[in-house]
């Protein structure tokens, strides 16, 4: 079977072999083009274009900056950083909601479990004082 896929034999599969690749190499582009769903991380590509924006480029903006300059800045930073967040549907902010609540009450049942049952064990052996 080795045989029959030797270079220059059955050239009409390679051709079928190299359509497929083509293929998938369009798909690829295309899927690098579409945006980044919900809880995707950041690209070294857009981190740089970031970073070579944030870069001051006049003299005013490395110059000393008063206490109320640098306040307003960074309540500016907090409110860009703010307009970044996903935040979460109503929908979702309930479900969530409802795991954390639902976990805690387990973990308390477990705790509290355990608790009695060492309290227990401890005043069997050590005697109880009453």
């Amino acid at each position: 079977m080795a045989d029959n896929k030797r270079r220059g034999e059955d050239a009409g599969d390679d051709r079928l072999d190299d359509e497929v690749v083509d293929e998938v190499a369009d798909d690829d582009a295309t899927s690098a083009d579409e945006p980044v769903s919900r809880g995707g991380t950041a690209t070294r590509s857009r981190a740089r274009a970031e970073s070579a924006d944030s870069r001051p480029t006049t003299r005013s903006e490395t110059g000393r900056v008063g206490v109320f300059g640098r306040i307003a800045r960074f309540f500016r930073e907090v409110v860009a950083e703010l307009r970044k967040v996903i935040w979460p549907t109503r929908k979702e902010l309930l479900t969530y909601t409802a795991v954390v609540v639902a976990f805690v009450a387990v973990m308390l049942t477990i705790v509290g479990v355990l608790d009695f049952g060492f309290a227990k064990v401890v005043l069997f052996v050590f005697g109880n004082s009453d």
